[in-house]
Order: C-alpha cells, then sequence, then structure tokens
C-alpha cells in the first residue's frame, strides 16, 4: 500500500476535519459533514489518474460508506473509490476538502 502525501499542512487539515465534523454524533454524520463540503467546495470536472491512466472526474457521489468519484474515460462512466485517485496538477479549487476526507477516512 502506497503512502499518501498531501499538500495541505497537518494545522489546516485539523481544521478542515473539526469544520467538516462539528456538529456530528456518529461516523454516519461526519461522513455528511465531508459530503457536504467536498460537494459545495471542489470544482469539476478535473483531470486525474486511475491505474496509470488519465481520467475527468465529472462529480461525486456518496455510495454507502465512502465518497466516489464518477470518472469519464473514452466516452464510459466510472464509480471510483476517491481514494483510488492520483490527483495531478493543477488540483482542483477546494482540493483540500478531498485531503481533509481521506486524512478522516485513514484514522476512523
Amino acid at each position: 500500500m502506497t503512502t499518501r502525501t498531501f499538500h495541505t499542512g497537518k494545522e489546516r487539515l485539523a481544521e478542515l476535519i473539526e469544520e467538516a465534523t462539528v456538529d456530528a454524533c456518529d461516523e454516519e454524520e461526519q461522513m455528511t459533514g465531508f459530503w457536504t463540503c467536498i460537494e459545495e467546495f471542489v470544482v469539476c470536472p478535473f483531470l486525474a489518474k486511475v491505474a496509470g491512466g488519465d481520467v475527468e472526474v465529472r462529480e461525486f457521489c456518496w455510495e454507502e460508506d465512502t465518497i466516489e468519484a464518477v470518472c469519464r474515460k473514452e466516452q464510459k462512466s466510472y464509480n471510483i473509490d476517491i481514494a483510488s485517485l492520483e490527483f495531478i496538477e493543477p488540483l482542483p479549487k477546494g482540493y483540500e476538502w478531498i485531503e481533509a476526507y481521506l486524512s478522516w477516512r485513514s484514522y476512523s
């Protein structure tokens, strides 16, 4: 398993996690907080990589207990766990919310 390197500093990640989860009573409500922030602040579409190939991230969806990226490649759409994406420059506006979610998820 590859260790993810975050672009956002630890203090800022902690602030974002607190903001997303401040009123949450349980893990499901925390997920709702992250979902809301990602939907509101991350600007789609943007380019990313999956298994070394380029995809266009069109939007996000919440499936069961994870947030997935709805990706398009060669006229086909795929739902990919957000943790499986390799983010490339230029990073999308609001990217720090994705990192906050991934950081939170790695500890929850």
